[in-house]
């Protein structure tokens, strides 16, 4: 059985996040502390809130640098809203050192005509990805979000695995190897949330 660590910091909807792996056939394990990623499969950092308070209850648990040396080992990963914005450099939200494991920044949504950006929007997919396999390239999927990732550097580009549309396009999710953020939430977006969740079960398992 494909072992799923979920990183449990305080900020997440880690029920239903279980409940959709369990349902993929995962083994969850809600990682408190490093102890908890010993033999698992993929990592899922999900994530609500803003990006200080998130990186310093991940300090006190001392999993910052664990996160980052999975990143590093190319190993399976998945950050979830807040949890993609924290792969990059910062936040401007409340001037947040992230993870910096992509270049970048999460941003202010620019022109929004409502923020926060709250409820079902399209996804529209760049660039295949089993990530989204059996999924429609813009399905709809569940945001609740006022910043969003803003890739920086020359692999800006490479790094957008989808945009959505709220006033100007936002980045939306992106991959890397086999690091993959999402910013809507799966565990909130019905029958396709639950694909996505799937899919991510199948690449930590090395089959998709």
């Amino acid at each position: 059985m494909t072992r799923i660590a979920v990183v449990d910091y305080g900020a997440g909807n880690l029920v239903s996040i279980d409940q959709a792996l369990r349902a993929a056939g995962a083994d969850v394990v809600l990682a408190r502390a490093e102890v908890d990623l010993d033999g698992a499969d993929g990592l899922i950092v999900p994530g609500v809130g803003a990006a200080r308070p998130a990186m310093d209850r991940l300090r006190r648990r001392g999993l910052v640098e664990p996160i980052r040396r999975w990143i590093a080992a190319d190993r399976p990963f998945l950050g979830i809203c807040l949890g993609m914005q924290l792969l990059f450099e910062g936040s401007d939200e409340d001037g947040a050192r992230a993870l910096g494991a992509l270049p970048g920044r999460a941003v202010r949504l620019v022109a929004a005509p409502r923020l926060p950006h709250i409820g079902w929007n399209a996804v529209r997919r760049l660039r295949p990805h089993p990530l989204f396999a059996g999924v429609a390239p813009d399905a709809p999927f569940y945001f609740v979000h006022s910043y969003a990732a803003l890739p920086a550097g020359p692999g800006a580009a490479e790094l957008a695995l989808a945009v959505t549309d709220h006033g100007p396009d936002f980045v939306s999710a992106v991959a890397r190897g086999r690091l993959t953020g999402v910013q809507f939430h799966p565990e909130r977006s019905g029958a396709d949330g639950l694909r996505l969740l799937a899919n991510y079960t199948s690449l930590a398992r090395g089959v998709a």
